[in-house]
């Protein structure tokens, strides 16, 4: 055993044992914006293409709309050296993460990589179970802004220790690093995780598809509405620098154009990470109108941080409302049926109670403006009932602005 492996061991146990280790504050304030490789590309992934997805980033306009991290997911990996340190795949990354990472950073960007708290990852690369405190300190030395840590081949752990070695290890590293906790929703992460990560997996994974269960043997990833429906009882958990995630986006996968509409506006209204998982070189007018939504994206952006809750339900179409910070709300009329759906929505007739802050909204007594977000258009005020058709698998969404 060298000298070095030998420190390394004693780093390991002492930094286990930090008592005044924490998770970096002030990071992820707002939802987490940027694209993820895995869900269009898995383990076909390689040097070239994370850098086209960086340049694809900015000249689409993502950057701008306010995307900033570039995050790669399973199967980087390379092998671990004599001393333990992870390095590369030599033949997909010839260059090094550090250059890639660099590379990231030059767009004005921030970069993300992928790890997992057991032995192997999801896609059989080598974990971090043990090496946590070796792992970070690579990651800090490449300029790592993202951890995306996942919850394969974990046997024999508890997750809120395996996460808790993470936290402090990226801790002891020194460098801010936004800790994504992919633990599915196994172990209620979010009655335990505020103080450890920046955000959390509410569920296992996404299909790209509007309502479905995708089989996948022993497990099985779900569509768009039994996603968005696995959220129920969640919210009064998420908040400014800890957030609900119920996983990355599926817009531009092969659902139809309302339904990535309604499937982006419907994650704003969670306020949720907005982590696109498209071929983001090879995306329709359409994809780039819907993910570049700047009015979408500041629902989702608010500083309030408040996600949004589901008011009512009738014959498959919902009514969400959504807290806005300066006393404006959002609300989107959901249409999750087959036919069009006719709304005559009398303001006045509800009085809107969050029912897990002290918000609340009597149209009686307040006039609001009205701007519906996917027209762009200044619509009347909240003293006539608003009316319209919702197409289905599709939504309207509107910001209302106290007069």
């Amino acid at each position: 055993m060298t000298l070095k492996q030998i420190f390394l061991i004693l780093i390991t146990i002492i930094g286990s044992h930090l008592t005044n280790a924490q998770k970096f504050e002030n990071l992820a304030q707002t939802p987490p914006m940027g694209w993820n490789s895995w869900n269009k590309f898995a383990c076909d992934i390689n040097e070239e293409l994370i850098k086209e997805a960086a340049d694809e980033m900015v000249s689409s306009g993502m950057k701008d709309a306010g995307y900033e991290y570039i995050v790669i997911d399973d199967c980087w990996h390379g092998e671990r050296d004599e001393d333990g340190f992870i390095h590369a795949n030599k033949e997909k990354f010839p260059s090094g993460m550090k250059a890639l990472v660099d590379y990231v950073h030059s767009k004005g960007l921030k970069f993300g990589i992928y790890s997992d708290a057991g032995w192997q990852t999801c896609g059989g690369k080598p974990g971090s179970r043990g090496r946590e405190f070796q792992d970070a300190q690579i990651y800090a030395e490449w300029g790592v802004d993202y951890l995306k840590y996942d919850w394969c081949n974990t046997e024999g752990l508890k997750a809120e220790g395996a996460y808790l070695t993470m936290r402090d290890a990226l801790y002891e590293a020194g460098r801010p690093i936004v800790l994504s906790i992919c633990e599915w929703g196994d172990n209620q992460p979010w009655k335990w995780a505020e103080d450890i990560g920046h955000l959390w997996r509410t569920t296992g994974d996404i299909y790209p598809c509007w309502d479905c269960e995708e089989d996948h043997g022993d497990w099985s990833s779900w569509g768009v509405l039994r996603i968005l429906d696995m959220q129920d009882g969640l919210r009064k958990y998420a908040g400014p620098g800890h957030w609900n995630d119920p996983d990355m986006m599926e817009v531009g996968n092969g659902m139809s154009v309302s339904e990535d509409r309604a499937h982006f506006t419907m994650w704003a209204m969670l306020a949720a990470p907005l982590i696109a998982g498209n071929d983001l070189g090879n995306m329709s007018e359409e994809t780039v109108n819907i993910l570049t939504n700047k009015e979408v994206i500041a629902i989702d952006q608010d500083t309030l941080g408040v996600q949004g809750f589901k008011y009512s339900s009738e014959d498959g179409l919902e009514t969400w409302f959504k807290p806005l910070a300066g006393g404006n709300w959002a609300v989107t009329f959901l249409n999750r049926a087959d036919t069009d759906h006719e709304i005559n929505y009398n303001w006045k007739d509800h009085e809107i109670k969050d029912p897990d802050f002290d918000y609340a909204a009597n149209f009686k007594d307040v006039t609001y403006n009205i701007r519906d977000l996917w027209k762009h258009k200044n619509l009347k005020t909240t003293e006539k009932s608003f009316k319209s058709v919702v197409p289905p698998h599709d939504v309207i969404t509107l910001k209302l602005s106290r007069k």
